[in-house]
């Protein structure tokens, strides 16, 4: 008997600037759907329509404004900048859908009509800036794409770095997909930072991490680098030269978990041996995943129905046990941080001992704690709250 189809919208960029990451997101999704609608426990199926707005920011308000108006999606999948679900957020408030957005981002955000599946600042920046802070040094050199993941990253690092009597040496900015990164790359040399903060885009990244290994070879320099967005086919696309970049992310391909070795046995015999999955790919997979659960606890697509259905679900994803935590609609998940090798893959070296629920606006965040204060379980952080305003 055929199942009754459920559409569901995945807007991707496949071309532009982070195609890479696009394309990835795009694999997993598509991977998800496919076992799922092969799956007899789900008593439905999924009908994907992707749209790509190629990298061009304002196409992603006309790509999801066409899927919600000519495919009747109410639930849609993708987006991979913050500048990009920035422009999805009012159509999907206005029309009342649901956007399941996969990437990690800067926080300072909570809609109704978002599942926020990705890392939030609590899971990915701040181990990052406390194990640099703990284990490198208190000063350190920023450089990122000119848009709110590097502003708020940036101001949040500032913030943890300023407590602990450390500084910004500099921050440097540029445009998405630029690629002249020679000038900020000669004052790296010039001043010899004792870390460099990376939190470039796409591109970007590749170019710079290229010209900064090619730079410090030659001079001789042992300059750490560190990001919160590189991952596992990056590294490949950058080549030998993205080796040593210690990195912070919920997931890794390297992860010794038993769902994980068969998800990425699945990945591979799909797109093959020398492919690898991303963080933001598995977090669509992920994002897929917990939309059909969802779906099949409320049995409807009402929105709010499902949303209802979706907060505190356990499910045992590659990356080990997520839930959506229903007072912000985040996901609680597992902080780690690793070192990228000559294999492009990375080395855990942390991991936080249980999943952290996520908290968007930083409202537990005790800028003189360690590390070992952001591993608290999945109930409430000790620290004292700390609110942020927003402008």
């Amino acid at each position: 008997m055929t199942k009754p189809s459920v559409p569901v919208g995945i807007i991707c960029s496949q071309s532009g600037p982070y195609q890479a990451m696009g394309q990835e997101i795009l694999k997993s999704a598509l991977m998800a759907v496919d076992e799922i609608n092969d799956y007899a426990d789900f008593d439905f199926s999924f009908t994907p329509h992707v749209r790509d707005p190629r990298g061009v920011i304002t196409e992603y308000h006309t790509v999801c404004d066409d899927l919600i108006r000519n495919t009747g999606v109410e639930h849609i999948v993708g987006c991979y900048t913050s500048a990009s679900r920035k422009q999805v957020l009012p159509i999907v408030e206005r029309t009342d859908r649901l956007l399941w957005y996969p990437a990690r981002y800067e926080g300072f955000e909570c809609s109704d009509n978002v599942i926020y599946v990705g890392a939030s600042p609590n899971h990915n920046v701040l181990p990052l800036v406390r194990y640099m802070l703990d284990n490198i040094s208190r000063h350190v050199f920023c450089v990122g794409s000119n848009y709110v993941w590097t502003w708020e990253t940036n101001r949040v690092t500032r913030e943890l770095v300023t407590a602990a009597q450390g500084s910004i040496l500099a921050e440097r900015l540029l445009e998405l997909g630029e690629s002249a990164v020679d000038h900020i790359v000669d004052e790296i040399i010039r001043r010899k930072p004792p870390v460099v903060f990376n939190t470039l885009v796409g591109s970007s990244s590749y170019d710079f991490i290229r010209a900064f290994h090619a730079a410090t070879t030659i001079a001789g320099l042992d300059i750490p680098m560190l990001s919160c967005s590189l991952c596992e086919p990056e590294l490949k696309i950058v080549g030998p030269a993205s080796a040593g970049c210690i990195t912070s992310s919920a997931y890794f391909e390297s992860i010794r978990l038993p769902e994980n070795r068969a998800f990425v046995q699945r990945w591979k015999a799909r797109y093959g041996e020398a492919s690898s999955p991303s963080v933001d790919g598995q977090s669509a997979y992920v994002a897929v995943y917990l939309l059909a659960r969802a779906l099949r606890r409320a049995g409807t697509s009402n929105i709010g129905e499902v949303r209802r259905a979706a907060a505190g679900h356990r499910y045992n994803s590659p990356q080990g046990p997520v839930w959506i935590d229903g007072d912000n609609n985040h996901c609680v998940l597992t902080p780690r941080l690793a070192v990228s090798n000559a294999q492009a893959q990375f080395d855990l070296f942390w991991e936080a001992e249980a999943p952290v629920r996520p908290d968007p606006y930083l409202t537990q965040l005790d800028v003189a704690a360690g590390p070992a204060r952001e591993t608290f379980r999945s109930g409430s952080s000790s620290s004292a709250p700390h609110l942020r305003v927003v402008k």
